[in-house]
């Protein structure tokens, strides 16, 4: 049966943010978008908007741009001119607490100091989708703003494109309310190819001296 989903992708509008942390969500959107040859976005909702379908799914892509702290005023005229519930609602956002390339998926929580999210609750409600993607903490609470408002380092690089490229493959699974594979085989496909767990697997030739 297909459902229609509203998928957000949290960040600040203009150039001057574009490359920052505070907007992982904008760019997954922009990749989302790429990978399923959607539309150019338009100005709709107070935001940039399109959408696409994916598997039977008609799926409706929202970065608002009414900066971060309004997010709500974008998404709420949305889902209501769709006629859909807070619960079709699909965020994607910084998330510090995590490490940097860690994403984590679920329905409902608290807002952990975000005010993207603390909007979208404010006109709402909790009961939004939340797929947290881990940009790391700089250490101390007094250097939060400026690290989420400079651009990614160079050590990112490493995580960010590969994620950027495989989320949008694994979308069916978040349409699908499956958090939990999109996550497994987001963790596989970002994991290296030397890892620990590839390099048990490779036999060991026998030493000559012990035959």
């Amino acid at each position: 049966m297909s459902q229609t989903r509203l998928l957000v992708g949290l960040g600040n509008p203009g150039a001057k943010y574009a490359a920052t942390r505070h907007n992982i969500g904008f760019r997954l959107l922009d990749a989302i978008a790429t990978h399923y040859g959607a539309p150019d976005f338009r100005s709709r909702f107070q935001g940039a908007f399109t959408e696409i379908r994916v598997d039977g799914h008609k799926v409706l892509l929202l970065k608002p741009q009414t900066f971060m702290n309004e997010s709500g005023r974008s998404v709420a005229p949305a889902l209501k001119y769709h006629n859909l519930g807070i619960e079709d609602a699909i965020v994607f956002y910084d998330e510090l607490d995590l490490p940097p390339g860690k994403v984590r998926v679920k329905q409902g929580g608290g807002l952990a100091g975000h005010n993207g999210l603390r909007s979208i609750n404010a006109h709402l409600g909790p009961q939004f989708w939340r797929v947290r993607i881990g940009i790391g903490h700089p250490g101390r609470p007094e250097l939060v703003a400026g690290y989420v408002l400079h651009a990614f380092a160079k050590a990112d690089e490493g995580w960010l494109g590969p994620l950027l490229d495989e989320a949008p493959r694994l979308l069916p699974f978040l349409l699908e309310n499956n958090p939990s594979e999109f996550m497994n085989q987001l963790h596989l496909r970002m994991a290296p190819p030397d890892s620990g767990a590839a390099k048990a697997q490779k036999p060991t030739k026998k030493d000559p001296s012990q035959a």
